[in-house]
């Protein structure tokens, strides 16, 4: 084993039930697991990780952990967000993301939007469009609203099939336009390998510190999986980076055994 996903529909509301904290459940699994191990965390919703922003901060930018997060948005409009029943508003989202930013170095941030929800005005959507343009996302996954039969929102006034393509295709657009990786170019960064490219036979695939994607060559008579090693990137992508072998099997990173009594 080299990677550990903690997940769950929504894992930053582990533990309000039973008197704990998804920081707490994460500092227990660093405890345990070897020092080879990488941990990353799973969705969580804004409302439950906004308690908890400092200690998700030093959990983040611990050596073993990836730097990312999955902080599903949904709408960048707050009466949308009200009709989604969802509890929290777009400044607290965004609150969550400029701490985090802030406070963590290279971290990424996935989140969703939903185009086209019952009621969405034009004017309301293009509040997504300015959120996302601001925050510019490297993971956006976007799709187009349906209902489901029983729900609440079957029985509202929809917006036109027609129309929420369109928006959809809107904001693919802009997610398409930026890139997020070009300050990448050049650097070295310490790589951890886990399965082959299943576009090539030729690459395997890693992940960075802050759980970006790399292409690396495979080199002849070596199995790079499950190995960490030091990269130098020479080129930059939309969705990935591409780098080259300069270091294997580095040292291991040290962590103080009182890393969290100094965050």
């Amino acid at each position: 084993v080299r990677e550990i996903w903690l997940t769950s529909e929504d894992t930053g509301a582990y533990g309000r039930d039973i008197g704990t904290s998804l920081p707490e459940l994460v500092r227990g699994v660093l405890k345990i697991v070897p020092s080879h191990v990488m941990v990353r965390v799973g969705m969580t919703n804004p409302p439950y990780i906004k308690e908890h922003l400092d200690a998700m901060s030093d959990i983040l930018n611990h050596p073993r952990v990836f730097g990312f997060l999955h902080i599903p948005v949904q709408s960048g409009s707050n009466p949308v967000l009200e009709n989604m029943n969802r509890e929290y508003t777009v400044e607290e989202f965004k609150r969550v993301c400029d701490h985090l930013l802030e406070n963590v170095p290279n971290l990424t941030i996935a989140t969703d939007i939903i185009c086209g929800f019952c009621y969405e005005t034009p004017e309301q959507f293009d509040e997504t469009m300015e959120l996302i343009d601001h925050y510019k996302f490297p993971v956006v996954n976007i799709s187009k609203f349906y209902s489901r039969p029983g729900t609440e929102a079957s029985k509202w006034p929809k917006v036109p099939p027609k129309e929420a393509k369109e928006r959809s295709t809107r904001l693919t657009h802009l997610f398409n336009k930026y890139r997020c990786y070009d300050h990448y170019q050049d650097t070295i960064q310490r790589v951890w390998i886990f399965e082959n490219d299943d576009k090539s036979d030729a690459t395997v695939v890693g992940h960075t510190k802050g759980y970006v994607k790399v292409l690396i060559k495979k080199q002849e008579g070596i199995n790079l999986l499950g190995k960490q090693v030091i990269v130098k990137i020479t080129s930059t992508h939309k969705w990935h980076i591409t780098g080259d072998i300069i270091e294997m099997n580095p040292d291991p990173i040290e962590v103080p055994e009182d890393y969290f009594e100094k965050c």
